[in-house]
């Protein structure tokens, strides 16, 4: 039902649509953190060769889209890396351990860190490819999925090795300098953020099977699906670069509702974004007949015979005409379905805002400048409030 709506939060119509500041903002560590992805698998890949499981390692990096369905290299899009990259300025707006550049180009101080945003980049794909397997996917990213072209079982055991993978990975702080129980504390966390995912995909899956859904079991699944890596990303960056429990918990709290306001930013565009906007289909989530936010809450607060109305339409075997998905706008107007979500991403970005108001300030500039990048995701997000 819920299909990583936010996967890759930004697809090419819109990047082609941002601001310069948000451009930089996502372009800035993409360099480090793609070097760091490609360095954990072809690392495993020398290291596996006696065995010669190249296949595995390939379809790996298929997925990834690094490479054909033949193994042979592409060039493509690393994309936007989002989890990765809120790890390493949160790891610098926490301080980055008292570590700072010899000059502006340099970004040796960011080697303590690499590991982890690599495993939360890593732990994210695997939940893609089998989320792919779950919802009978066969395109992402413009590509047929992993499962679509090897089969069930190998993208499954593939899923699993990149998992594997991910917690491999996320070991290398330990050559990076970090001290073992910070270490620790690390893979415990990204371990609760996995368990809190699976919970909240069982969550997903079982509402499927549901006529009737609440706002608040929906904001409860995707604040699982969505909102529990991108805080894993922030507390881990954090906890990389203090030890001070205010500023770990702050830039955590941002991470949480930064990744909900994505989700309702998404599901928002969904229905009524255009395609001059941002590329979108008109209404294309209701097309789809996503039960995603503005949905659930007109069924919840629409009058009796339009709630008949939704669900029928929503339950009806034909695939939706223009004129009932205007039918369904007219009841979203009537309920103030539209206003409702404005406000809901409103406030959340106001959390986010908050949160980062919160955290200690210092002098360095590294910090000041990450901390300006992370206003500056909350503005893109809001814009959505005004835009539409």
């Amino acid at each position: 039902m819920q299909r990583e709506q936010c996967a890759c939060f930004l697809d090419v119509n819109e990047t082609m649509a941002l601001s310069s500041s948000m451009q930089s903002t996502l372009l800035r560590h993409q360099d480090v953190i793609y070097a760091a992805l490609r360095q954990a698998i072809h690392a495993q890949e020398q290291v596996a060769q006696a065995g010669e499981p190249h296949d595995f390692y390939g379809q790996m990096q298929y997925h990834l889209g690094w490479l054909d369905k033949h193994f042979a290299p592409i060039r493509s899009n690393p994309g936007k890396l989002m989890r990765p990259t809120l790890l390493l300025l949160a790891y610098e707006v926490a301080g980055a351990w008292e570590q700072t550049p010899s000059n502006g180009n340099d970004t040796h101080y960011l080697a303590r860190a690499l590991p982890a945003a690599a495993a939360v980049e890593l732990t994210h794909n695997f939940t893609l490819i089998h989320d792919d397997i779950e919802d009978h996917d066969t395109e992402r990213r413009h590509r047929s999925t992993l499962w679509s072209v090897w089969g069930i079982p190998q993208a499954i055991n593939t899923g699993d090795g990149m998992f594997a993978l991910s917690r491999l990975t996320l070991w290398g702080v330990l050559e990076a300098g970090v001290e073992g129980a910070i270490a620790a504390r690390l893979g415990a966390t990204l371990d609760r953020a996995c368990l809190i995912l699976a919970e909240g995909q069982h969550l997903d899956m079982s509402f499927e099977q549901q006529q009737s859904i609440a706002v608040s079991a929906y904001v409860d699944m995707i604040s699982r699906k969505t909102a529990a890596l991108m805080s894993c990303a922030t507390e881990m960056g954090a906890m990389l670069g203090t030890r001070e429990r205010v500023t770990i918990e702050r830039l955590r709290s941002f991470g949480w509702a930064i990744g909900i306001a994505f989700q309702v930013r998404d599901d928002i565009l969904g229905v009524w974004a255009s395609t001059a906007e941002l590329g979108k289909t008109p209404a294309g989530d209701i097309y789809r007949r996503k039960k995603s936010l503005p949905i659930l809450h007109a069924l919840e607060h629409a009058l009796p015979n339009d709630q008949h109305c939704l669900s029928l339409l929503y339950q009806q075997e034909a695939p939706l005409t223009a004129k009932q998905v205007e039918e369904i706008l007219a009841i979203f107007e009537r309920t103030q379905t539209r206003t409702y979500c404005r406000e809901f991403l409103a406030r959340e970005c106001a959390n986010a805002r908050a949160a980062l108001a919160a955290v200690p300030q210092g002098a360095n500039a590294i910090a000041a400048r990450a901390l300006a990048d992370m206003e500056t995701l909350v503005d893109f997000v809001e814009e959505t409030v005004h835009i539409l």
